[in-house]
């Protein structure tokens, strides 16, 4: 074990729950570097490379921290689920599935939920969506990435707004910065002709910090915005 390289490690797992992720980043790589070895370091620099999408080094830290001794069942969890997101990311979503499947068979909690709710929508089988979904809201039904996922399920799947509007609602109460419920109230606000309140909504939407489990992009609110300024 590298003592100096794990304080470095933490000094970076400090500064991206500060939503500093540049720094992390700079950090993790350096401390990364030296032998950085703690299970929680690992994962904190793996979850921020996949953030930023560097997904085959990611891939390398994953195989590192598998490595290492007296991993706890949570820790192998983790890795099962960032292994499956990389998975998606690389085109390969039914073998994603099948991995965090078989993972929510043994745990089942709010990130197995929220993560497999949406890759459900992005398979596209509106019912396997619509249950599973709705099952995550009997688990828990005032998390906001639940609603937002129930919501984008009736939304993008069952073409319904009518009924994805209250789910989409709900979850900007309990989250008003959300990414991707931004995104989906500033369309309604375009349909209604509030041009004002969907730019609101849109540059909420941009200054959030982006991973690969939203639906929204950065260049996707560009194009919004140009299209709203068109109008």
């Amino acid at each position: 074990m590298s003592f100096f390289a794990n304080m470095t490690g933490n000094k970076a797992l400090t500064a991206h729950s500060k939503g500093e992720f540049d720094k992390a980043l700079e950090l993790y790589a350096q401390a990364y570097d030296k032998g950085m070895d703690q299970p929680r370091l690992l994962r904190g620099y793996c979850v921020l490379l996949i953030r930023r999408r560097q997904f085959d080094k990611a891939l390398e830290v994953l195989k590192k921290m598998e490595k290492l001794p007296g991993l706890q069942p949570k820790d192998r969890a983790d890795i099962h689920v960032n292994y499956a997101i990389i998975l998606w990311q690389k085109g390969h979503l039914d073998h994603a599935m099948e991995i965090l499947e078989d993972e929510f068979r043994h745990l089942k909690n709010g990130t197995m939920y929220s993560i497999i709710g949406y890759l459900k929508i992005e398979q596209g089988d509106a019912q396997a969506a619509l249950d599973f979904n709705r099952e995550a809201l009997e688990y828990d039904d005032s998390d906001p990435v639940f609603l937002d996922n129930m919501g984008q399920t009736y939304y993008r799947l069952l073409h319904d707004k009518e009924a994805a509007r209250p789910y989409f609602d709900k979850a900007i109460a309990l989250k008003p910065r959300a990414i991707d419920t931004n995104y989906f109230l500033a369309l309604y606000d375009i349909d209604a002709g509030d041009m004002e309140k969907a730019r609101e909504r849109l540059k909420i939407s941009a200054a959030g910090a982006f991973s690969p489990l939203n639906y929204v992009t950065p260049e996707l609110i560009e194009r919004t915005l140009a299209e709203i300024d068109k109008a």
